[in-house]
């Protein structure tokens, strides 16, 4: 498993919605400044499943991250299987006035874990930015 984390200087409530509100999520999810997310798709239920379109801004590269939730409880935890089977776990800690999220998830064998950690944290370091705006 490689974890990420970040802290946001916000409501649970804000930062709940803008995780998991598609209209949210197309504004944030993305590891670099070279893609972007044209697109989502989130049924946020137990057996919902989830779609968010990654593509690169130039047009050359996209691909589908999806996967099927298997535990959520509302402002606390999301767990999700992708659809490779990995795992997937999301908390969401109160602290004061800031909510600190951690997310791990089980690597892939395709790129290194330093890549897939920087990709994972640059995704949430974008959502935190976004968020805190």
């Amino acid at each position: 498993m490689i974890t990420v984390e970040t802290t946001i200087n916000a409501s649970i409530e804000k930062v709940w919605d803008y995780w998991t509100n598609t209209n949210h999520i197309v504004n944030w999810n993305n590891a670099s400044d070279d893609w972007y997310c044209p697109k989502a798709s989130n049924n946020l239920i137990v057996g919902g499943k989830f779609n968010f379109q990654m593509a690169s801004k130039d047009g050359k590269i996209s691909f589908d991250f999806e996967g099927e939730y298997s535990k959520i409880e509302k402002f606390l935890i999301i767990e999700y299987s992708i659809i490779d089977g990995r795992k997937v776990n999301i908390n969401f800690k109160k602290e004061k006035n800031n909510i600190i999220i951690t997310q791990s998830f089980e690597a892939e064998n395709e790129n290194s874990e330093e890549l897939q950690r920087n990709g994972w944290q640059n995704i949430l370091d974008n959502f935190k930015k976004y968020t805190e705006q």
